[in-house]
């Protein structure tokens, strides 16, 4: 019997084809059974699963994905803020916004067109 390995690549592929559906709830998941199986999360990684934050409208989640990426001291960039930020202007977070935009500076991460979009 053949099976694929759970690893960072399969995990990230999945979160991807989430993030191509729209669908959040989701990639949330896979990402807890990434933890329970001990996977690493990577930049990628997480930045797919914010994006379907934004893509599906919520922005408390990309807000505590962003916590787990700090705490987990996954590197973040650009793309990861500028996912938040889009989730944070859906939902009205203005506040959220200017932490982030605050946040980016104390962190070297640089600003786009995208960012302030």
């Amino acid at each position: 019997q053949e099976y694929v390995e759970r690893d960072t690549i399969t995990f990230n592929a999945s979160i991807s084809a989430c993030e191509k559906g729209g669908i959040w709830e989701p990639a949330l998941h896979l990402l807890r059974e990434m933890a329970e199986a001990c996977v690493h999360r990577n930049t990628i990684t997480c930045n797919a699963a914010v994006s379907c934050c934004e893509k599906g409208g919520v922005w408390e989640p990309s807000l505590q994905l962003l916590r787990e990426m700090v705490e987990g001291s996954v590197e973040r960039n650009t793309i990861t803020y500028n996912a938040i930020v889009r989730a944070c202007t859906h939902g009205l977070a203005w506040e959220s916004v200017l932490q982030l935009f605050c946040e980016m500076a104390e962190c070297r991460v640089d600003r786009d067109f995208i960012t302030y979009g």
